[in-house]
């Protein structure tokens, strides 16, 4: 028979363990291993994207690439892979994987292709075009934004990618033309500065409407005019001015 004393020991031991196990476990149950997102990713390709439609390879294979939860606010990292959008801050948001991997495909683009997308946000989507354009442009009127997407692009070795701060409806005129022009946030009208800055062959998609009702809409240049049809109901933020109102 054990003594008392022994007993006490073996108690606090079997406790101390008992706190490591849960703490272990807690551990892993709110952040993932890396392994973990892999088949997360995985799995929001196969289930979200391909099961909907989605067929371009290059699209695919920069969706299974890209770590969507890099771009995604810690509280909301164990949904990076679910299929809606989530908030990044400043009253903005990560787009759904599913959109963002339709409106890529819509440009079809290529690797020699020179693309502008207006509303960086937390990057995302920069980072799903530079995994298949040669360059990407990209504009964020929020500078608190803009310049956490920048650092987070620059530390995840994209340097085929461009942050600007600045008023995305007058485009980036210094290195247009653009092949292809994708927007992300919603102005009631298409802007003029964007159908200039595309070149001939290219094409841009972008939600256009007011706050409640959407569409987006993609437009093709062909001997300098623009063809345009639409392609679903969306629901984007609004365009926003630098002077703090909305397109």
């Amino acid at each position: 028979m054990m003594d008392i004393g022994k007993r006490q020991k073996w108690v606090l031991v079997v406790f101390h363990v008992c706190v490591l196990v849960l703490s272990c476990s807690n551990c892993t149950a709110e952040t993932p291993l890396a392994s973990d997102f892999v088949v997360q990713r995985e799995r929001m390709v196969r289930e979200q994207i391909e099961a909907r439609g989605i067929k371009s390879p290059k699209v695919l294979e920069a969706l299974r690439k890209v770590e969507r939860h890099r771009f995604v606010p810690k509280p909301y990292r164990l949904q990076a892979y679910i299929d809606y959008p989530l908030p990044i801050g400043e009253e903005q948001t990560i787009s759904q994987p599913y959109i963002v991997a339709l409106m890529t495909e819509a440009l079809d683009l290529d690797s020699s292709s020179k693309v502008l997308e207006v509303g960086t946000g937390s990057g995302y989507q920069a980072a799903v075009l530079a995994e298949i354009c040669n360059s990407v442009y990209t504009i964020e009127i929020i500078e608190s934004l803009g310049k956490k997407a920048k650092a987070l692009l620059t530390q995840l070795g994209y340097k085929n990618v461009h942050v600007k701060i600045g008023d995305g409806y007058k485009g980036w005129k210094a290195f247009s033309p653009f092949d292809g022009i994708i927007v992300t946030c919603a102005p009631t009208h298409i802007p003029k500065p964007l159908k200039e800055q595309l070149a001939e062959g290219g094409k841009m998609v972008i939600p256009v409407g007011g706050r409640q009702v959407q569409e987006l809409v993609l437009l093709s240049k062909e001997k300098g005019r623009l063809i345009q049809r639409s392609i679903i109901p969306v629901r984007f933020v609004p365009m926003l001015k630098g002077n703090g109102g909305t397109y």
